[in-house]
């Protein structure tokens, strides 16, 4: 006699869908860490180059609105008292770390991806803070800072939407996960064209005079 299937037991747990990027996240982690690591590090030698050499234009210093020496030369840059660059080079080893050693198979505690959230949380409300000063402070953009934007918000959705996923129990609450699971792409995409759209209308009277 053939037993119920269990998804067919009203009393059994639901089954759970499969986890966004459940076998590339690994590997977002390694690339994206690696990539906001080489830029945090060549940002971090640039700054220290033109500390010794103000006459020094950095290989970033492209034009009036994507220049690195403008940026570098403002009290944001260094919000803690030394250069923000080097905030990147330890978050980022340690991003990197993770994604190399979930490769190789290690599993982490609760605690320890309680405590990455927090990190990557807290990167976030600093790349955005940065975000804002950069457009509408400092009136330019370093590329390498961007390059650690562009990274930082993949790296905190995609290991926020893990944790919910792995947390979240309760019927209404595990709906939304699901939906968010599901559609797990659109929120890094629309961020992407919102931050795209705000650096074409804040710099237009630049960009315009390109066309």
């Amino acid at each position: 006699m053939h037993s119920m299937p269990r998804s067919a037991d009203p009393a059994a747990p639901p089954i759970q869908p499969a986890r966004p990027l459940g076998r590339s996240l690994p590997w977002l982690l390694l690339a994206g860490g690696a990539i906001g690591l080489v830029a945090a590090f060549v940002l971090t030698i640039e700054k220290f180059t033109l500390a010794i050499d103000p006459t020094y234009s950095p290989s970033c210093s492209i034009n009036p609105v994507l220049n690195c020496g403008s940026v570098m030369d403002t009290p944001q840059a260094a919000a803690f008292g030394f250069p923000n660059s080097l905030i990147g080079i330890a978050g980022f080893a340690v991003v990197t770390s993770i994604g190399a050693a979930m490769l190789a198979g290690a599993v982490f505690a609760r605690w320890f991806w309680a405590a990455t959230q927090f990190g990557i949380t807290a990167a976030m409300i600093f790349v955005h803070w940065l975000i804002v000063q950069s457009a509408y402070e400092i009136g330019a953009l370093c590329p390498y800072c961007m390059a650690v934007w562009a990274v930082t918000v993949p790296i905190f959705w995609y290991v926020t939407v893990r944790n919910l996923d792995l947390a979240v129990r309760s019927p209404g609450p595990r709906r939304l996960v699901d939906w968010l699971i599901r559609n797990h792409s659109i929120p890094v995409t629309v961020w992407f064209l919102a931050l795209i759209t705000l650096i074409a209308q804040r710099f237009w009277s630049y960009w315009s005079t390109l066309l």
